[in-house]
C-alpha cells in the first residue's frame, strides 16, 4: 500500500471513529446539549432529531470503518449528511445558541467554515470524488437489473 492510500485509509477510519463517537454522544451523554442546537424552525421534536442524527452518525461511522469496499457510496452519503446538517450550524450562529464551548459569535462562525472541511474529508478519505465513476457505473448496472460487485 502506497503512502497516499495509507493516508486516505487512515483519514477514513479517523472520520469513521469520530462519527461513531459523536453519534453515541448524541444518544447518551450529550443528548440534551445536542437538543439545544436543533434549530427552532425544525418542525420535529428536538429529541427525535438528535436521536435520528445520532443513529445516522453511528451508521455512517461504522460503515466508514468496517466497509472499505463500499467506501465510495459511503463517502458520498457522509458528505451529504454533513451538507444536510449545515443549516443547523447556520441556525446556531444566527440564533446565538450556545453549545459545546461555542459560546461566542466568533466561535460559532468559525464552526461554519469547518463544515466544508468535513465534506472534503469525507470525499477525499473515501476517494468518493476521484472514483465517482464507480458509483455511477454501479447505479447503472443496478437500474438495468444487473447485479454488480461493490466498488473497491
Amino acid at each position: 500500500m502506497d503512502l497516499h492510500r495509507l493516508a486516505r485509509a487512515t483519514g477514513r477510519v479517523l472520520l469513521g471513529g469520530t462519527l461513531l463517537f459523536t453519534g453515541v454522544s448524541h444518544l447518551t451523554v450529550a443528548r440534551e446539549e445536542f437538543q439545544a442546537q436543533v434549530p427552532s424552525w425544525v418542525p420535529v421534536d428536538p429529541d427525535l432529531v438528535v436521536v435520528l442524527s445520532g443513529i445516522a452518525e453511528v451508521g455512517l461511522g461504522a460503515a466508514l470503518v468496517a466497509l472499505p469496499r463500499w467506501k465510495v457510496p459511503v463517502g458520498w452519503a457522509t458528505a451529504a449528511f454533513f451538507v444536510a446538517i449545515f443549516p443547523g450550524n447556520v441556525a446556531q450562529y444566527v440564533e446565538g445558541t450556545d453549545g459545546f464551548g461555542l459560546d461566542t459569535d466568533q466561535a460559532r462562525l468559525t464552526r461554519l467554515f469547518f463544515q466544508p472541511v468535513l465534506v472534503a474529508w469525507a470525499l477525499w478519505s473515501t476517494a468518493a470524488w476521484r472514483d465517482r465513476h464507480q458509483l455511477l457505473r454501479r447505479e447503472g448496472s443496478v437500474s438495468a437489473g444487473r447485479r454488480s460487485a461493490p466498488p473497491r
